[in-house]
């Protein structure tokens, strides 16, 4: 895990890189998806939240075109590009992500000048904690406020889902720019991902006596793969078949009908898509009810449809999941895209030992690498720092 450098370290790393001070620096966080997985891009409901681990990046406005991009970790050395051309198929690794913001603003017609950029970020990359779109969110703030474009929060949100879309290659939905954008410190964010729709919804679990533990089971995966761009397809097909604009308009109540219209695979897929909604709205009741200690049946439901129905998970996730219930959790899952990436685990406090040390040792015994595990908790969402 990354340690992050402090404001005034940046600061002065940026000014020892590219031999000025930056205009400013601008933090977003990742994010957590409480439950509603591949819901967002089937315009339904889905309730992550913003957590404490965060991109930040420092940036200067340049009189010319080139862009000069640093990160403070892995061995990618300093990266120009040239803002008046930028090309999809010609970004490498993180830098990606800033390029894809300035070329979707670009296609808004929005003039974006050239810039010089440091990052630094302890959002663990490649875990489904969206680190991805932290830097995106991170340098869309920035922008908007360094060139004067006056977007608004949803129009941050479209114009970085086109960036993950179209510049990436990654067919993701608003979700996770939305939770970095728009999330609150013990706040979990309901989104509607049909009319963006947002609602801040109570998430005090450390208030209830839980921990919310992340389990990072380090088995990387991308949205860009292929599986998660297959599981979206048979998505499009049972919409299509079904007669409906989206998955999100199909109930509960009329699966069964879709059972003997729909090739088995495809219903699966529905079905999680379906069941997957309910549990999002039954969830967002009952925190703002009953509270976080009775949610726990509808996470593991969740990952049980997602094991089973939409088939994303794999060992390491179901052995993660396993284990903390077993250990003392009242609800586990897996969270993300799938296909790897990390579990959340929601549990007593007390357990919090118990399980980190369960969890390790079930994945020593399986002849996996460590897992990192750590304790989350709802954040603001993007701000400037400096």
């Amino acid at each position: 895990m990354n340690v992050p450098l402090g404001t005034t370290e940046l600061h002065s790393r940026f000014e020892a890189v590219f031999g000025a001070a930056p205009d400013g620096i601008w933090q977003a966080p990742g994010r957590v998806n409480l439950i509603g997985e591949h819901t967002d891009y089937n315009e339904g409901y889905v309730l992550p939240f913003a957590i404490d681990r965060a991109a930040r990046v420092a940036v200067r406005l340049r009189p010319d075109s080139t862009v000069r991009m640093l990160s403070t970790f892995g061995n990618q050395g300093l990266t120009t590009a040239d803002a008046a051309a930028l090309e999809p198929a010609a970004a490498r690794g993180w830098t990606k992500y800033p390029l894809g913001v300035l070329w979707a603003l670009q296609q808004q017609g929005l003039a974006v000048p050239g810039l010089d950029l440091l990052l630094d970020s302890d959002v663990p990359r490649g875990a489904g904690l969206s680190s991805s779109h932290a830097i995106e969110c991170a340098v869309i703030l920035a922008l908007n406020e360094l060139t004067g474009a006056g977007l608004s929060a949803q129009d941050m949100v479209l114009a970085t889902q086109r960036a993950e879309n179209d510049f990436v290659g990654a067919p993701t939905g608003i979700m996770d720019q939305s939770a970095s954008l728009l999330g609150a410190a013990g706040q979990a964010v309901f989104l509607d991902c049909r009319d963006q729709g947002v609602r801040l919804v109570p998430f005090d679990a450390e208030g209830a006596g839980l921990v919310l533990l992340v389990i990072d089971t380090k088995v990387s995966h991308s949205h860009a793969g292929g599986g998660y761009a297959a599981r979206r397809a048979s998505c499009e097909l049972g919409a299509d078949v079904l007669g409906v604009r989206a998955l999100r308009d199909v109930g509960v109540e009329d699966l069964e009908e879709a059972a003997g219209l729909l090739d088995p695979e495809t219903f699966r897929r529905v079905r999680h898509v379906v069941t997957e909604n309910d549990r999002v709205l039954r969830t967002v009741e009952l925190l703002e009810g009953a509270g976080p200690q009775a949610i726990g049946p509808l996470l593991d439901a969740s990952h049980a449809s997602m094991r089973d129905d939409f088939e994303i998970s794999c060992a390491e996730l179901d052995l993660a999941v396993d284990t903390a219930r077993t250990a003392g959790a009242i609800g586990a899952r897996m969270t993300g895209g799938g296909f790897g990436g990390c579990a959340i685990a929601l549990a007593p406090a007390d357990a919090e030992e118990r399980l980190r040390a369960a969890v390790g040792s079930a994945f020593t015994g399986a002849g996996y690498a460590a897992p990192d595990i750590f304790r989350v908790r709802p954040a603001a969402g993007a701000l400037r720092l400096a």
